[in-house]
């Protein structure tokens, strides 16, 4: 197998025919001998109905039933895991990005002997609020992780087999995908593309924010160091101000007991709660771990038939 194409659908019912169709045509501008699979993340709407009626006429399309919807980055490691070919381009079904990206990546591939092609944005797109938090986003992402992680990265990607191999070895239960794309290495090379923008979207500002905090705990160790000199300052901010208030009742016989024993009660339940309240997330990820649950469970798979 020349080529594999692999995305994942999830409320994707209006875009897969034509996905599909775009996909075919760029495809065979490099080989016969490809492939399509898609990974149906437990998607509440008719998505996997459409993609079957559009392979009873594309033998070339496979389909990957997830028993239920387990996460974007679970999914691709699913369809990444079941691909045969010896290139393997990676594209979001919702044609934000758009698949004619196969042919640009392909020939970037091959001038610049390149083990992975991928695209980002130059300019995020979207509402002012998006695009800024975004933009903190990713600061914060290159701050505080221990990896570079390059900024407005996307989905789509064309990626040569033994990288693929490589990536699949990370088993982690909690996945960040952007953070295994950059440790597993190899030679990558990035693209800028216009990615488009729909307006409504399956990762609320919620799940935004889970995967961020995710991405922290899974690559960096920067908020255990925070626990260590936030503990340090608070200690000696309070040896501070009790050296203060005792001055303050030799001198001037200030009634310092009430309002004093308050602050420093709330301050210090604040920073005990915060300080557990991150151990808690660490060893909640090691908990997750040590129980080596599998990425996905496959409900069913639908093999394309030759017509």
């Amino acid at each position: 197998m020349k080529l594999s194409v692999v995305t994942t659908l999830y409320k994707s019912a209006p875009y897969i025919e034509e996905f599909v169709w775009r996909v075919c045509v760029e495809a065979e501008k490099l080989t016969d001998d490809y492939e399509i699979i898609m990974v149906d993340d437990g998607s509440p709407d008719d998505s996997l109905n459409v993609a079957l009626s559009v392979q009873r006429t594309n033998s070339r399309l496979h389909i990957i039933e997830l028993s239920r919807n387990f996460g974007h980055h679970k999914a691709i490691m699913t369809g990444l895991g079941r691909a045969k070919g010896d290139l393997i381009f990676l594209i979001d079904v919702d044609l934000e990005e758009q698949p004619e990206l196969l042919g640009k990546f392909y020939r970037e591939m091959q001038d610049g002997d390149r083990d992975v092609v991928y695209g980002y944005q130059e300019k995020r797109e979207g509402g002012l609020i998006e695009r800024y938090l975004g933009k903190l986003a990713w600061c914060l992402i290159n701050k505080i992780y221990a990896i570079q992680i390059p900024p407005n990265q996307c989905t789509v990607r064309l990626m040569r087999r033994d990288y693929v191999r490589s990536l699949l070895r990370h088993k982690e239960s909690n996945t960040v995908i952007g953070g295994l794309w950059v440790i597993t290495g190899y030679r990558q090379f990035g693209m800028p593309i216009k990615k488009g923008h729909r307006g409504l979207t399956s990762y609320s500002f919620l799940l935004r924010l889970m995967t961020f905090l995710n991405g922290i705990t899974s690559f960096s160790t920067a908020p255990l160091m925070f626990m260590v000199v936030f503990g340090m300052l608070v200690a000696f901010i309070s040896f501070c101000f009790g050296i203060l208030i005792m001055l303050q009742k030799i001198f001037y016989k200030a009634a310092v007991g009430w309002p004093s024993i308050m602050v420093s009660i709330w301050f210090l339940s604040g920073t005990i709660i915060l300080c557990t309240g991150i151990l808690g997330i660490y060893i909640s990820r090691i908990f997750v771990e040590t129980k080596r649950r599998p990425y996905t469970i496959i409900r069913k798979i639908y093999f394309g038939e030759e017509i």
